[in-house]
């Protein structure tokens, strides 16, 4: 008869439970910020919210600022799942698309804000990390569209794609700043009008 296998240290055989549960807190809470955004950001009343002790919180997350990053890149996650852009859609055009499903989630898009504010203060190493990982990798995939479009002749060829990029991004951001703040704002249509002066005229070709 064999011996029967040796058990698992007590950490590795709770770690796939620990993974689902955490996955469980993520679920109600991005469906919680999506309602209410970042407002009353204490852990004690999220957990409240999402159902979930204290305690529970601060295990899995460690601080309220680790748990809005966790919400807004578990969101991102999924909404990348859904299938990336074809990369023949331009860098303004692609933000217009993301500006039109935005307004269907405005809790999200205030979280997102929230996170990028605090990431202009000192002493948020969390939301710091996340919001310059997010702008560069965001600005280089823009800049490999207009790259792409140029070389296509859909995009005009005397900017520069670094440039265009980052002013794509902060055109974005700074609109959907001005739409929180003014539901009245079009969005979209700025973006559309951006797109349209980056675009290559059938004069020019």
């Amino acid at each position: 008869m064999s011996a029967p296998p040796p058990e698992l240290p007590s950490d590795r055989r709770s770690y796939p439970k620990g993974v689902a549960r955490r996955k469980e807190i993520l679920d109600r809470a991005i469906e919680v910020f999506a309602k209410r955004g970042a407002q009353r950001t204490s852990l004690r009343a999220i957990a409240q919210e999402v159902g979930v002790t204290h305690a529970a919180l601060t295990h899995y997350f460690g601080s309220l600022e680790e748990l809005l990053v966790a919400v807004y890149r578990e969101s991102e996650l999924r909404a990348d799942g859904e299938g990336p852009a074809a990369p023949d859609v331009s860098p303004a055009e692609l933000m217009r698309i993301s500006a039109k499903d935005n307004r269907e989630i405005p809790g999200l898009v205030q979280l997102y804000s929230a996170l990028v504010a605090k990431a202009l203060e000192d002493g948020h190493s969390a939301a710091q990390e996340f919001a310059t990982q997010r702008f560069a990798r965001v600005r280089e995939d823009l800049a490999h569209r207009v790259r792409h479009l140029q070389s296509v002749g859909r995009l005009r060829d005397d900017v520069d794609p670094e440039l265009v990029a980052a002013l794509v991004v902060a055109a974005s951001d700074g609109l959907q700043t001005q739409w929180l703040l003014d539901p009245a704002v079009d969005h979209e249509a700025a973006l559309a009008m951006l797109d349209h002066l980056l675009a290559r005229s059938l004069a020019d070709g």
